[in-house]
């Protein structure tokens, strides 16, 4: 489903001089695989996953995700695919703070255009309830603790029924027990639903319950210590 060949991504620096954050030869997952990715902060795990994403554009190399090749997209047909094939949870939620969480999956629904108007927000209000928010349907953000905001991501994340989910640190803003309950709810929605997952974490008993765990240093061509 993702292959990742030769890829790497690096910022100019002053004085013609550039840093390379992520330098990985291969990378790969199959359909509703679920992996780990671990690495010491300012490995590149941010960066692998905004590139899959098509967030970010490789410095050289490819990826091809379900057949396309990401790199070969124009942004407005990455902005396309990106909505109706990949889903993002991410470390700070970055819900819509005027909407009620319902409003937040919705919105993720409409601009992906994969589910029936009609449709939509009957699927909205069971994922919502998969999560275990049916009685916070219609409350906003800033009404929401931070585990019940994270559950709404993931929601949101699943709306599209996307092919591949990725979660970038998704439990690192939470405490022991909201940390535990939103990877047990993730994983077990992407089993659900037939998703692929990949999970950035630095805690390796979370990672260790996926299907396999990469690390990042090993994927690596340089020892990532050398870029921070």
């Amino acid at each position: 489903m993702l292959h990742a060949e030769n890829l790497t991504k690096s910022y100019p620096l002053p004085g013609k001089r550039q840093v390379d954050v992520l330098n990985i030869s291969h990378f790969a997952m199959n359909a509703g695989e679920r992996v780990a990715l671990v690495g010491p902060s300012g490995s590149g795990k941010s960066t692998l996953l905004q590139l899959i994403a098509g967030i970010l554009r490789p410095t050289s190399g490819t990826i091809r995700l379900l057949d396309r090749q990401l790199e070969r997209l124009s942004e407005a047909e990455l902005d396309r695919f990106r909505a109706q094939h990949i889903g993002y949870v991410f470390q700070n939620f970055n819900l819509l703070p005027g909407f009620t969480a319902l409003e937040n999956v919705l919105a993720a629904m409409q601009f992906g255009k994969t589910v029936p108007p009609k449709a939509q927000k009957q699927r909205a209000g069971e994922l919502l309830t998969q999560v275990g928010l049916e009685h916070r349907l219609h409350h906003k953000p800033g009404q929401l603790s931070g585990g019940e905001q994270q559950r709404v991501s993931i929601a949101r994340a699943l709306a599209n029924r996307p092919a591949l989910v990725l979660a970038d640190e998704p439990t690192a803003s939470l405490d022991q027990a909201n940390a535990e309950q939103v990877f047990s709810l993730l994983a077990e929605a992407c089993e659900q639903n037939g998703t692929a997952l990949l999970l950035c974490t630095h805690d390796p008993e979370l990672a260790g319950r996926l299907d396999r765990v990469v690390s990042l240093r090993e994927l690596s061509i340089y020892d990532t210590r050398e870029v921070g």
